[in-house]
């Protein structure tokens, strides 16, 4: 699952610190997720009007095109697997049992959507080096890797992101 992997939020000036870092490193993830033939998921924050990821703004559009076959996910809450309600079914309908999780903000949709493919029964890995976020109440990299710990601790495995492997 790639999210929220908008304009606004990896281009310009309203972009994450890490982005030129995880930019290359999403598009790595989902190179190989296609080559092994993993199921991708694109999912896309819908703002609320004036916000920079308003649907329909240059911030809102996704960085990465969707594939034929790949699902496409339009959210307005932090969890992509609850946001749509045949999500969780649909992955399971193609054999899909493992998440990768993978995207911004690390402090809101990685960390919910992570939790909730936990609790759909998922095995989830957060690939580290491949999700981001703002600095707020402690520096980016600090909160990307405070959720780390915490899904790590919840159940989720956290690897480099260069050591992920498609199945």
């Amino acid at each position: 699952m790639v999210v929220d992997a908008q304009r606004n939020l990896l281009e310009g000036e309203g972009a994450v610190p890490a982005a030129g870092a995880i930019r290359p490193a999403l598009l790595d993830l989902l190179a190989r997720a296609r080559a092994a033939g993993a199921v991708v998921v694109h999912v896309q924050n819908d703002g609320p009007p004036g916000y920079p990821d308003e649907p329909g703004s240059a911030g809102w559009a996704l960085v990465f095109e969707v594939h034929d076959g790949e699902l496409l996910v339009r959210k307005s809450a932090s969890d992509a697997l609850g946001a749509d309600p045949g999500l969780v079914g649909a992955l399971r309908e193609r054999g899909v049992d493992h998440v990768v999780v993978a995207g911004l903000q690390s402090d809101y949709c990685i960390r919910a959507t992570g939790r909730a493919g936990l609790q759909a029964g998922f095995r989830v890995t957060i690939p580290s080096g491949a999700h981001a976020t703002f600095d707020d109440e402690a520096p980016a990299a600090e909160l990307a890797r405070a959720v780390e710990e915490e899904l790590a601790a919840e159940g989720a495995v956290v690897v480099p992101a260069t050591d992920v492997t498609f199945a």
